[in-house]
């Protein structure tokens, strides 16, 4: 198994990659790797032109993984992701046509403007890395890693994701306008081409799989689950929120905090890791009272008020062997 001070260069590797397209984004790269590493997927809620296609190539290219981008449309079938069984005329037979879906990194662009049918159709993909077509059950590949976008401005003609689907997202995040500094770095970069096409692979699919899998076996204190289960119940008692975050959304905390520890060449998760990441993990899962849409400026204030009521556990503890050494 990849040992944890592995997991955190093969990390830095990526995100250093990523970040020689993305300008001035660091913080959303870091959250994108979190994301792979914890075996989640991604949500960027965000006006276009600022980089969330070219984060998903980047990404995948990095990774040595394959790259599937559908646009959604409120035409699109579910059989257009999933694939179809079609009637092979040479063979006698039906014979199975595979989606886009079959891909290491699919970037779901728009996600919000198909029918609740055709976006529930990813649900299987997104959390048992399976297809079901027609009875006969069809195992994705290694890693997967789904990002969706969606455009919070233009909500004519869309369909809101249900509860169901936004967690199924283990981050929602936005990558937002560049800095006046980025902004003349981006310019700089794309002065003579685009500067994706010099970027190379870093490592292997089977190498961020291996990674994945060091990830599970990231310690978490007994006290911190307590800590994470605190923060969870909390959001159920705000008088503004009408449904807080489910154990699901408690369970992403915990797998995105070991992440991050990995991250930081960690074997062990402290409260930071917790704390740094209760919002893009617990925001999209609060439904507010007075707003029809989940998320949001009022559901993230929200996720930091209980962030502060919640008292934060002491980290003298007595850690396993191997946590240390790791």
């Amino acid at each position: 198994m990849m040992e944890i001070q592995e997991v955190s260069s093969l990390g830095k590797k990526i995100t250093a990659s990523v970040a020689t397209v993305i300008a001035g984004k660091d913080d959303v790269i870091l959250l994108a790797v979190t994301a792979l590493f914890a075996g989640g997927h991604m949500l960027l809620d965000d006006v276009p032109g600022t980089g969330k296609t070219m984060l998903s190539k980047t990404l995948a290219k990095t990774v040595g993984g394959e790259f599937r981008r559908v646009q959604f449309t409120p035409d699109l079938l579910p059989s257009d992701l999933t694939g179809i069984n079609y009637f092979n005329q040479k063979l006698g037979d039906f014979v199975f046509r595979r989606g886009p879906v079959f891909t290491n990194v699919l970037l779901a662009d728009e996600i919000n403007r198909a029918a609740p049918r055709t976006q529930s159709s990813l649900l299987e993909c997104m959390e048992e890395r399976q297809v079901t077509v027609d009875g006969t059950t069809y195992p994705l590949a290694r890693p997967y890693f789904v990002i969706a976008t969606q455009n919070p401005v233009e909500t004519q003609g869309t369909f809101p994701l249900p509860e169901a689907q936004l967690d199924r997202f283990l981050i929602k995040t936005s990558v937002g306008y560049p800095s006046a500094e980025s902004a003349v770095e981006i310019l700089r970069r794309g002065a003579h081409g685009s500067p994706y096409d010099g970027v190379s692979p870093v490592c292997g699919a089977e190498e961020v799989v291996a990674a994945q899998e060091a990830v599970q076996g990231v310690y978490v204190h007994p006290d911190l689950m307590a800590y994470i289960a605190a923060l969870a119940e909390k959001t159920r008692t705000l008088p503004e929120a009408a449904l807080g975050v489910s154990p699901r959304g408690s369970l992403a905390l915990m797998a995105a905090a070991k992440a991050r520890a990995a991250l930081s060449g960690r074997g062990y998760v402290v409260p930071e890791d917790i704390r740094s990441l209760a919002r893009p993990v617990f925001a999209h899962r609060l439904i507010m009272r007075d707003s029809f849409a989940s998320g949001g400026e009022k559901a993230a204030a929200a996720v930091e008020a209980v962030l502060a009521a919640v008292e934060v556990p002491s980290e003298k503890w007595d850690l396993p062997l191997q946590t240390v050494s790791g």
